[in-house]
């Protein structure tokens, strides 16, 4: 190579390689550049997660806000005064499993943001599968099914069943058949009620009353037992006990409610002055009276506006042993009981005194007597009671709806003397039905009806304010032949317009 071509190739060279430092370079700016982001956005997700730790937000963006807790519920978590513990035993295929989960994991964030002395903790435990903790449990809390709420504070215990959770409503469907369907979902209220129920340190104690053939909460006999009702009321943290009133110049100070459950002796004119100071005192008294039998307490409850008289009530039944009761009256005992079914078996009635309800219409302060329970118009009050089968005979019997169960109250919000704690009674027209046989065969609403009754007698449900959530099920309510045009539309029409369209833009392409 010559001198001249060499000076050439030096020359092309040079701008050569000046061009691969500045390939280099550029690379280099560019790897630096991609490192300096990287470095940037990791500090970027540092620092956000620094914010996110210190300040965090929370937004309920359910439909309705089904889980943003109430204020009510924000005060209870923001004051606990001891540790609660929660037990959630449900099943992950039931339907409530998901919308618990998520309302637990609100009432935890609340308790754990508060500034309380104690602490919630929940604990959600597969029945399928966490067989060692369920055998444990069963041990501990005596539990016979799952699906169970357990709530612990300071050696109290209440329990809750999943069914509980969400109000249903019954629609009959062409075939005459009946379909559940959600209809609110009331789990704030009743997980704050149970919460207050663990919290309260004072003990709700129930007197049975004994000695006058009443249902003996030792007898685990079918028919007149009331020994499950027993185990259920002391597993729900109420210490229940007998009172003989013979042995006792009064009824006991610490009696939170009195039952009086089917007795078939009269009680002596003494017994019955002690009830009647009790109920005078604010007492508080759950009173079962079934048919043909005389008690004593007849004037009483004529005293308080509850009218007694000697039939046996007859309506909707299945086997001719039983009334099968699904019309409530308006009040808090029987707000739950729209689409629930109620058997008592052969009650008498229980109404309200036309007297009283006439003295209360002139504002004459005078028991307020509401019904509770009752039969449609088809029903009636058999005076005939060894008719059998019962038949409606007319101008003897007395025509439907009849009443065979009410509450009564003197005093509370509407009376002058708006300090003292009002009186409050409960009256059935039955006692079987919530013995041992009634409950352990788990139809109706029968224990239901009769906790409701007690909580109300106590004032145990304290927090019933709390409105229910709509439980964000969407329905489309349509008939068959709105139902056959949507389905026309949606797999008919719009396809076959689309698939139009594709053919057209297909021919234009060809053409062009």
């Amino acid at each position: 190579m010559g001198t001249e071509e060499k000076k050439e190739a030096g020359h092309q060279s040079a701008p050569a390689m000046r061009g691969i430092w500045h390939q280099r370079g550029l690379r280099m700016v560019s790897g630096v550049n991609v490192m300096v982001s990287c470095l940037l956005a990791l500090a970027a997700v540092l620092l956000i997660n620094i914010i996110a730790h210190r300040y965090v937000w929370r937004s309920d963006i359910s439909r309705e806000n089904q889980y943003r807790l109430s204020e009510r519920t924000l005060e209870q978590l923001q004051t606990l005064p001891v540790d609660v513990n929660v037990t959630v035993l449900m099943r992950q295929r039931h339907e409530l499993h998901e919308s618990v989960r998520r309302l637990m994991q609100e009432y935890r964030h609340a308790a754990d943001e508060a500034s309380a002395p104690g602490r919630l903790t929940v604990e959600f435990v597969d029945p399928d599968r966490d067989l060692a903790v369920i055998r444990r449990l069963s041990q501990q809390f005596d539990l016979s099914q799952p699906n169970v709420l357990i709530f612990e504070a300071g050696g109290r215990t209440r329990y809750v069943e999943a069914s509980a959770l969400m109000e249903y409503r019954l629609d009959m469907t062409e075939g005459r058949h009946f379909s559940r369907r959600p209809e609110a979902f009331v789990a704030e209220r009743v997980i704050s009620s149970a919460i207050q129920s663990v919290l309260d340190a004072r003990q709700p104690v129930v007197y049975f009353l004994s000695g006058h053939g009443e249902r003996d909460t030792m007898d685990f006999g079918t028919q007149a037992g009331y020994a499950t009702l027993a185990r259920i009321l002391r597993r729900e943290n109420m210490d229940v006990r007998q009172l003989i009133l013979g042995e006792h110049n009064a009824v006991p100070e610490d009696c939170s409610a009195l039952v009086i459950a089917g007795p078939d002796r009269r009680l002596s004119s003494g017994e019955v002055a002690r009830i009647s100071e009790y109920l005078d005192n604010s007492g508080r008294a759950f009173i079962m009276l079934d048919p043909s039998t005389v008690t004593g307490l007849e004037d009483l409850m004529r005293r308080w506006g509850v009218k007694l008289a000697h039939d046996v009530v007859v309506g909707l039944t299945l086997t001719g042993r039983e009334l099968i009761i699904n019309n409530y009256g308006e009040h808090p005992i029987t707000r739950r009981f729209k689409n629930v079914s109620t058997m008592f078996y052969t009650p008498r009635s229980i109404e309200p005194d036309p007297q009283h309800a006439a003295a209360d219409a002139l504002h004459v302060d005078r028991p307020r007597v509401t019904v509770l329970a009752k039969t449609t118009s088809e029903g009636w009050a058999e005076f005939d009671l060894n008719q059998l089968p019962p038949r409606y005979d007319e101008g003897v019997d007395r025509a439907g709806p009849v009443s065979v169960a009410a509450a009564v109250e003197l005093g509370g919000p509407d009376d002058i003397n708006i300090g003292l704690r009002p009186t409050r009674m409960v009256v059935v027209g039955d006692s079987y039905f919530v013995s041992n046989g009634a409950l352990q065969s788990g139809v109706g609403g029968n224990l239901d009806f009769f906790l409701s009754a007690l909580n109300w007698l106590i004032e145990r449900d304290s927090l019933l304010a709390i409105g229910p959530r709509d439980p964000g099920v969407l329905r489309l309510d349509m008939t068959r032949r709105e139902w056959r045009k949507v389905y026309l539309l949606s797999v008919g029409l719009l396809p076959g317009v689309l698939a139009l369209i594709g053919l057209l833009i297909g021919w234009l392409r060809r053409m062009n």
